[in-house]
């Protein structure tokens, strides 16, 4: 196959986002690995009680680690924004709920529009290994298993963000143990190739809630009594565990080119493969099979081994997995190199844990991440290399520092690779992509530009105003683009919501003014100072706040580049069982409707329209007649039709004494 061939075949990464450990997204996971930080540290007490679980030595049912990768607000979801009601966003499992928030972020990254979206062919490929937020429920008592735990079972990762985005392509959940993801990524790049796919979601999600899994792995020598993952060290003795929640968006590279979408990284191509029985036990690593997964996967790409340039290991910190692991890679990757060029091998679980199925699409970010900064952060917790590592004869090195990607006189190339206990292997390459130099910006042409801000609710709107206020500063993160390409991404690249906001301005400064209330450019510009508000666009601005659709197309004209804007402003709340679920005083029709209506109401208001379906009036005769103490008639609750009726019956049903 020549280089045009396998450039016809190579995948863009158009969007990236991520909740890991001490990162929220891409942009604070480079801070913290450029800064060296261990993110990991003492298990919540949310998950399980630890004192209960914890040994410092192997001990049958015991834990052997106080630490991991926890997220910060791992319970938070904006329920309404997903038109939920607060009794869903409990019942629904937290995986689910940030996976839906996460994807939503990717998509905005590449500035595709879930609305255009909608009925095409989009894949979605989730690697994941964990329900154990159903599994908690199930530990209740079988009364616990109720209708409302279908929407908990793993099959429906994948199902509620084809469901909630209307995409009609592949959905699957991946499980191969801990390279999940990256087999994710590996398969939604083949339905891309295969034209199944015109679009792909590759994601992975990984919450432990309970300490089972763990203790198992302790049981077997895999966790680390420190709570820290230390790759390639002598003193390696398993992994920490770690929340992630990983989405990337990927396209053919052909049509995210002609598309003029951004182009974070290429792959140029991927490979999986089991060890068979290449090893003596199932759940005992192989060299064969990490050799030969390898080998096909930069066949794949059609590139040179040798050429590459840094590898985002697996690196779990295993006793035994690592040395194979380094010894592969300096096999497969280090024949014909250059002794004055070793190949740089580092791990992210060495900064956040080993988010198990979701750490090889956090590795994947972290490798898109060196690309696109041209560095290779440090990989932590490395005292004294491995012994039994044969570092003078394998051309590998781990960074101790920030390190710059050789330069090549080419795009720098590096690898992903994941191993699972499933005896699966997974290998991803990745290219740089060239850089794009911004054009001048248009500023001090006098040419006045409409900023187009949207989202679900006024808090939400007010929020994206201050958050576009930082972003256009001088010393923002919109800095280095041209005031006419941002005007133009917000407008062309982002769903236009319900509640509105427009400023109009010449210049950053004056933008930032109006979003602040301190310009001359007020959100309303028929209120503007004239000179300023160009009548058309006030015009134009009038009608998107009214709610009319704007060919933006005709109003930007020529084609311009799409750069990177602020990302939604959640407005999250915490949703966890047993908490804040319970009457607070209040009349008894105004708790149902809290936790059960989906949006704002009134007394004429159907039931149904508001989202009490046949379903949610099954779950409240359970708990009402829990709370209430009184055997409820199915038949009444069904035919209530209206929200009049609902306050109507619950006085009437508080009236009656216990």
């Amino acid at each position: 196959m020549d280089g045009d061939a396998f450039e016809a075949r190579s995948v863009a990464v158009i969007g990236m986002a991520c909740r890991l450990p001490g990162a929220s997204g891409p942009d604070e996971l480079w801070k913290l690995l450029v800064e060296g930080v261990d993110a990991t540290g003492t298990t919540p007490p949310e998950r399980y009680e630890l004192d209960a679980v914890y040994s410092p030595r192997r001990t049958p049912g015991k834990l052997a680690a106080r630490r991991g990768g926890y997220l910060n607000g791992m319970a938070d979801f904006d329920a309404a924004f997903f038109g939920m009601s607060a009794a869903e966003a409990v019942e629904l499992d937290p995986q689910q709920r940030l996976l839906l928030m996460t994807a939503w972020e990717a998509l905005e990254d590449a500035g595709q529009r879930p609305d255009l979206l909608a009925g095409g062919r989009t894949g979605v490929f989730v690697g994941n290994s964990r329900a154990d937020y159903l599994e908690n429920a199930f530990r209740q008592g079988l009364e616990a298993a109720t209708a409302a735990q279908f929407n908990n079972v793993r099959s429906l990762l994948a199902a509620r963000l084809s469901h909630f985005f209307d995409l009609r392509g592949p959905s699957v959940v991946v499980d191969t143990a801990c390279s999940s993801s990256l087999v994710a990524v590996h398969q939604a790049v083949q339905s891309l190739r295969a034209g199944e796919s015109r679009l792909a979601l590759a994601a992975g999600v990984n919450l432990p809630l309970r300490p089972d899994e763990g203790v198992m792995m302790s049981q077997a020598g895999a966790l680390a009594g420190d709570g820290r993952s230390k790759f390639g060290d002598a003193r390696a003795d398993g992994h920490a565990p770690s929340d992630a929640v990983a989405v990337v968006v990927l396209k053919p590279l052909a049509d995210a080119l002609a598309d003029g979408d951004r182009v974070r990284a290429v792959i140029v191509g991927s490979a999986i493969g089991n060890d068979g029985r290449t090893s003596d036990s199932v759940l005992n690593p192989s060299l064969t099979g990490q050799v030969e997964s390898l080998r096909w996967a930069y066949a794949d790409a059609g590139v040179d081994p040798a050429d590459v340039d840094y590898v985002e290991a697996h690196g779990s910190g295993s006793p035994a997995l690592d040395r194979l692991e380094l010894t592969a890679l300096g096999q497969v990757l280090g024949t014909g190199r250059a002794a004055d060029r070793p190949l740089l091998v580092g791990s992210v679980k060495s900064n956040i844990g080993h988010a198990e199925a979701a750490g090889g699409l956090a590795g994947l970010i972290k490798a898109v991440l060196c690309l696109e900064h041209g560095k290779v952060p440090a990989s932590l917790h490395v005292e004294t290399p491995r012994p039994d590592v044969a570092w003078d004869e394998l051309p590998v090195r781990i960074p101790a520092t920030l390190t710059p990607l050789p330069d090549a006189g080419r795009p720098a190339i590096v690898g992903v690779s994941g191993q699972g206990s499933s005896a699966l292997n997974a290998h991803v390459v990745l290219r740089q992509t060239q850089t794009v130099q911004s054009p001048d910006d248009e500023e001090g042409g006098g040419a006045p530009y409409l900023l187009a801000i949207s989202a679900r609710t006024p808090e939400a709107v007010r929020a994206l105003c201050r958050a576009y206020a930082v972003y256009l500063a001088p010393d923002g993160p919109g800095a280095g683009y041209a005031l006419r390409d941002i005007c133009r991404s917000a407008a062309l690249r982002r769903q236009h919501l319900e509640h509105r906001r427009t400023v109009i301005g010449t210049s950053r400064d004056e933008l930032v003014a109006a979003l602040d209330g301190t310009g001359s450019s007020p959100a309303d510009p028929a209120l503007a100072d004239p000179v300023l508000a160009d009548p058309v666009l006030a015009e134009l601005a009038a009608r998107y706040r009214a709610g009319e659709t704007i060919d933006w197309e005709a109003v930007f004209g020529a084609p311009g580049r799409y750069v990177p804007l602020p990302t939604y402003p959640w407005q999250t709340r915490r949703y966890w069982p047993g908490e804040g679920q319970d009457r607070d005083g209040g009349d008894l029709a105004t708790w149902i409707l809290r936790q059960h209506a989906r949006t704002h109401f009134h007394a004429g208001s159907t039931l149904a329209d508001i989202g009490i379906d046949s379903l949610a009036k099954l779950q409240l005769i359970i708990e009402l007649q829990r709370k209430t103490g009184h055997e409820l008639d199915p038949e009444v609750v069904g035919g209530l039709r209206t929200v009049g009726e609902l306050y109507q019956w619950a006085r009437e049903l508080e009236a009656v004494p216990r």
